[in-house]
This record gives structure tokens, sequence and C-alpha cells, in this order.
């Protein structure tokens, strides 16, 4: 059972991944990825691992890479998020 404050993680999570729009195809369009990219977060603690876990989903559905220092910075974030929760 989730708790409160990974449920409010994960919507704060979902938002931020929503406005990300790393190949310009309109905020929001990649849902699928989003709810991927979250539940990675929780199996993962370190900004690298996600980073390249972000970038192989993204890639897997759009067959482009999204360059490694951006996929750094969105794991970075959404790690912080991670967090702040967990405290």
């Amino acid at each position: 059972m989730m708790n409160m404050e990974t449920q409010a993680a994960n919507e704060i999570m979902m938002e931020i991944l929503y406005k990300w729009d790393p190949f310009g195809c309109g905020e929001g369009f990649y849902e699928t990825e989003a709810v991927d990219v979250v539940q990675a977060v929780h199996e993962l603690d370190h900004s690298p691992e996600l980073a390249e876990r972000i970038q192989t989903i993204y890639e897997h559905s759009f067959e482009k890479w999204i360059p490694m220092e951006e996929c750094l910075q969105m794991a970075s974030k959404l790690l912080t998020v991670k967090e702040q929760a967990s405290c």
C-alpha cells in the first residue's frame, strides 16, 4: 500500500515529467514514459543509474537519444523529490 508521502511524491514527479519535453512533441505527450520513469525512481537511488534508465525508456519509445546531461539533470530532480518524501 502506498503511503501519502509516496503518492504526493509520485504526483510531483509526474508533473515534472509532463512539463519536460525533450523531443519538442508538446507538454504532456509522454505519459507512458513518465509512468515508467516514476517506477524507475522507486527502484533506483543513484542519478547515473536513473539517468541511463530515463534515456533507455525514452529511446525505446521514440528511437531517439536524449543527451545524458539532460537525463542526469532530470534524474537529480526526481531523486530529490523522492528523498524529500521519505524524510
